[in-house]
């Protein structure tokens, strides 16, 4: 069931998984993407695993707020928001839950979002996981296809919504494993129905853009820290994992070959068992 509560100015819609009893695992999603880009399947196996997941929309992005009255920003515009305001979001949340502090894993946008709340509010994580992530746009540069693919203008119908997402996630997807067009069909429908808002996309795109580097604010977390990366990465390129775990003293770092931007199902249990134990050290 999804819950949206006030948070940091705004609403947050989240959902959770598991006892209320088990380890606080906030899962923050990436560029675009919603609550459901968290797969219930993956959700469960970490609640199986004694944790109380909670997956959320991102300000700009499925049932949270949306900042409409902002417009979508010209490249090079001013952006209307920063990293560090989703990274406050993110803390905000937890307030609304009752947790005084979380395990925080991250995907994508969402590691950079999870990076920026261990500068900005280190009492508040637990542990940090840094999956397919980078500390700046400029340490992890977009190879020419996936740029293009980011890049593309967004349809505006259902079906051919559904289609662009195959065609993303061709490129940007993991080579190493079975495409799922079945279930990224499935995805990309159940997105459009709950929000259908590229402009949303844009103005977290410029937010990414706006942020800087946080490699220098890395260098003072001093919690746990997992990153995890695919080494066939087009999208945020394994450089980008790589400067992140050089960045933060103590991470480790495990790299996937075949994994691209996404997690392929057979990783799951691979990625649930270092998230774990992890949190549970």
């Amino acid at each position: 069931m999804t819950t949206r509560v006030a948070a940091n100015g705004i609403e947050i819609a989240y959902e959770s998984f598991g006892s209320h009893e088990g380890r606080p695992l906030l899962l923050i999603m990436g560029l675009g993407a919603q609550l459901i880009h968290w797969d219930e399947g993956l959700c469960e196996l970490l609640a199986d695993q004694g944790h109380h997941v909670v997956r959320f929309d991102n300000r700009d992005a499925g049932l949270s707020t949306h900042f409409h009255d902002q417009g979508v920003p010209a490249m090079g515009a001013p952006s209307p928001y920063l990293l560090d305001d989703l990274a406050d979001d993110s803390a905000g949340l937890m307030d609304a839950l009752g947790w005084p502090a979380a395990h925080v894993v991250g995907a994508s946008m969402g590691g950079m979002i999870a990076q920026a709340l261990a500068i900005r509010h280190p009492d508040r994580v637990l542990t940090l996981t840094s999956i397919m992530s980078t500390p700046s746009p400029s340490a992890a540069p977009p190879t020419e296809a996936a740029l293009a693919i980011l890049m593309a203008a967004p349809p505006a119908e259902r079906e051919a919504v559904m289609a662009q997402a195959v065609r993303t996630w061709s490129v940007i997807g993991s080579p190493g494993y079975e495409l799922d067009r079945e279930r990224i069909t499935l995805l990309a429908g159940l997105a459009f129905d709950r929000c259908f808002d590229p402009g949303g996309t844009a103005r977290q795109l410029a937010a990414i853009m706006a942020s800087g580097d946080r490699t220098e604010g890395l260098a003072g977390v001093r919690v746990p820290t997992l990153v995890l990366h695919g080494e066939a990465d087009q999208l945020v390129p394994v450089a980008g994992g790589q400067a992140t775990a050089a960045a933060v003293p103590g991470a480790r770092l495990v790299t996937y070959p075949g994994m691209g931007h996404d997690l392929p199902r057979p990783l799951w249990p691979a990625v649930v068992a270092e998230i774990s134990k992890l949190t549970a050290a």
